[in-house]
């Protein structure tokens, strides 16, 4: 049992968390003008590794036909044989419940919305069957990372953490078009709709590129609040530089760097603006 586990975790990437986790410490952080109490930040971590898990292996179970048909992604667990679909299904029922036990742990707003929150993340994987901007709604997904975290602490839903979210919205965008690149054959032959295949994987890049523009706007749009300061204002800076870098490591006719600027460059972002964060809201405080 212990070895499919390993190959789950695998399979879905668990790395990956370091993209919505960070944004869910910082509205944490935000949320409680400075330290929020440690056991709050442990069920936050729980729900976030509950929720992602879920929704992940909801993914590899919806998608486990066209991902056989893909190159990129024909061996994953379930297309090469390494999992069964009950194993997965398993894994998918018990990661939903740990979402919905620490949503429980932490309040009542918070428990009464997990069940939103689960169907939120399902749909994503079912919206690129349909529409060619389910980068979009990725990003709208992971959202409810910030958001959640905010609800957790302060047991209500703001416009901090809206704005945040809607930088997550526009970050997750930009990053997975640049991702999509990838599959645009795939998408052709499986009849699966992104905005690499709708508009070409050029025009694409640009419109990864307009998102990330909108990205370091809703983040500039922070400064108004008391918590952050010079800091941070230098940490979205950063940002703005690591993302036209991201942009410069992928071309149309050149996308052998994506992986690396998807993960490692997209990860330096989410942990570095949640250090800045921390260390603005520790001075400021």
């Amino acid at each position: 049992m212990l070895s499919k586990l390993k190959i789950i975790f695998s399979d879905i990437k668990i790395q990956h968390t370091v993209f919505a986790l960070p944004f869910a410490v910082m509205s944490a952080f935000l949320a409680a003008d400075g330290m929020p109490e440690w056991e709050t930040l442990g069920w936050i971590g729980v729900a976030m590794f509950g929720a992602r898990n879920a929704a992940m292996a909801f993914n590899r179970m919806v998608d486990a036909k066209l991902d056989a048909n893909n190159p990129r992604t024909q061996n994953r667990a379930l297309p090469s044989g390494k999992v069964t679909l009950t194993q997965y299904a398993v894994f998918l029922l018990l990661s939903s419940a740990l979402l919905v036990w620490a949503s429980y742990m932490l309040n009542l707003l918070a428990f009464y919305l997990s069940p939103l929150a689960l169907a939120i993340v399902f749909f994503y994987s079912i919206t690129k069957r349909f529409t060619a901007w389910s980068h979009v709604y990725l990003g709208f997904a992971l959202a409810c990372a910030p958001v959640g975290a905010w609800v957790a602490v302060k047991e209500e839903i703001s416009l901090v953490s809206l704005i945040l979210g809607a930088a997550v919205v526009f970050w997750l965008t930009g990053f997975d078009i640049i991702y999509s690149c990838l599959d645009v054959a795939a998408d052709h032959k499986s009849n699966l709709y992104s905005v690499p295949r709708r508009f070409g994987v050029g025009r694409a890049l640009k419109i990864a590129y307009a998102a990330h523009g909108i990205m370091i706007l809703f983040l500039f749009g922070l400064l108004w609040h008391p918590a952050v300061g010079v800091l941070y204002g230098v940490g979205v800076i950063a940002v703005a530089g690591s993302l036209i870098y991201e942009h410069s490591l992928v071309t149309s006719d050149n996308l052998s760097k994506v992986n690396f600027a998807f993960f490692n460059v997209n990860g330096m972002i989410g942990i570095g603006l949640m250090c800045v964060v921390i260390a603005d809201i520790a001075w400021i405080g």
